[in-house]
């Protein structure tokens, strides 16, 4: 669901278009505003160096997790697994910093799937507890369980998955029957074939697959040589797909160059969709105040590993890097240049101070949720009745909301027309929530 900026309850284009008007080139006061080294090209050139280091970031760390797995199969025992899993959470740190990149850019949006959607049937992939089912009316796939199968039905059709190969998972098992639950591929298949199912529900505790899963002398649960095939395949599968996606943001890269084509608008524009929509009806919607009116386990993003609350913290990292133009780099160095903020600032200092606020702001909000889970996981957090860990979470969805208010500012200050922010049942229409709900 999209909402056009004039429809949003929070508008308020005429009053930024007004403050702008009053704070131009001219003004008296506009001469400590301006910014003369930020213009749009500036802007997106930023923009993009900051893709392109984010997924480079984000392919160096799934590299060095395809090690800890590589290393985990060879000596399939505990200590190789915790690094293993240790080594997802530390790929999951580059990769969220990189979705502000979405919703303003076709390319990233059409190959996101691959590599981030959620949630999954995990029936489809591997063993599941008898508490799961053995079907669902709207999937055949619930509980194919391709490690245990060498051989599936699809449309009538029998497929060979004798061997586990990259084009079985990309191209037969990913959305396999146009459903979008048949997740196949990207962190979380690689994050259920390292924890196993999270059964506690909303009490403590995440996933809890053993090493001998992938024991070839000591075998839990069967399987455990396809089961390695497959971690092995979808881990390279995700270490190419970042690669790809890391060589569009460069030099000559599609994606950079689509910006730069108009660089004054459409660049613009692309910059703040991303920032509001992965704020608003992503972030603040269909990730966060989902789950907590629902109170539902499942309704979180790393719902195996118990990670949500570090994911969210680097998806609002992610947009402040944007708005600031500033990204640090996992060596440590920083890649920076004008942020859209300057722009901003240009036209008006009070509407980028408002949103340097509201971003100061959410992360506040965010290191909160995250110092809480150290005394409760993320999905403890949205449970029915825990009212502390509810207001935790609410106000981190409140500071995402003010924050796209704030950008919402911005886009009206630039004069930048036709935007629009993801929106989300959740916030806009909380009657239409139900237990069963689309993919956040």
């Amino acid at each position: 669901m999209t909402l056009r900026l004039t429809e949003r309850p929070f508008g308020r284009c005429v009053f930024a278009m007004l403050f702008a008007a009053l704070m131009a080139p001219g003004s008296a006061q506009s001469e400590n505003s301006s910014n003369t080294t930020a213009t749009p090209s500036a802007v997106v050139e930023t923009y993009a160096h900051i893709a392109e280091a984010t997924y480079q970031d984000a392919h160096t760390a799934a590299l060095q997790l395809q090690e800890k797995i590589a290393a985990l199969i060879a000596v399939p025992s505990d200590a190789p697994l915790r690094a293993a899993r240790e080594a997802w959470k530390a790929a999951r740190i580059p990769y969220m910093q990189s979705e502000v990149f979405r919703f303003g850019n076709a390319i990233v949006d059409d190959w996101e799937g691959k590599v981030n959607a959620w949630p999954l049937d995990e029936g489809l992939i591997d063993y599941v507890s008898g508490g799961y089912g053995a079907d669902s009316p709207e999937n055949e796939f619930y509980a194919a369980n391709v490690v245990a199968n060498p051989s599936i039905k699809i449309g009538g059709q029998t497929v060979d998955a004798s061997k586990i190969t990259p084009d079985l998972l990309r191209d037969t098992l990913q959305e396999a029957g146009g459903v979008e639950a048949n997740v196949a591929t990207g962190y979380h298949a690689v994050e259920f074939l390292l924890w196993g199912q999270d059964l506690n529900g909303t009490k403590p505790g995440a996933g809890a697959r053993t090493a001998t899963d992938y024991d070839l002398r000591n075998c839990t649960n069967g399987n455990c040589d396809r089961r390695a095939q497959y971690l092995t395949v979808v881990t390279q599968l995700l270490v190419d797909d970042l690669e790809w996606m890391a060589k569009q943001w460069g030099k000559d890269g599609s994606a950079r160059l689509a910006l730069l084509k108009d660089p004054n608008v459409s660049g613009l524009s692309a910059i703040f969709t991303g920032l509001g929509s992965l704020a608003y009806g992503e972030l603040a919607g269909e990730r966060m105040k989902l789950g907590l009116l629902v109170h539902d386990p499942e309704e979180e993003q790393d719902c195996f590993s118990d990670n949500t609350h570090n994911s969210h913290f680097y998806d609002a990292l992610g947009m402040q890097n944007v708005y600031l133009g500033s990204y640090k780099r996992l060596d440590g160095a920083v890649v920076s240049g004008p942020g859209i903020g300057e722009l901003v600032k240009a036209k008006s200092a009070e509407a980028d101070g408002r949103a340097r606020a509201a971003l100061d702001a959410t992360m506040a909000k965010m290191a909160a949720m995250a110092e809480r889970s150290k005394m409760e996981a993320y999905d403890q957090m949205i449970g029915e009745g825990n009212a502390e860990g509810n207001a935790t979470v609410q106000a981190a969805i409140d500071a995402l909301v003010g924050q796209a208010k704030e950008f919402e500012r911005g886009v009206c200050v630039l004069g930048l027309k036709a935007i629009e922010f993801e929106g989300s049942d959740s916030l806009d229409d909380p009657a239409k929530v139900g237990t069963e709900e689309n993919k956040g």
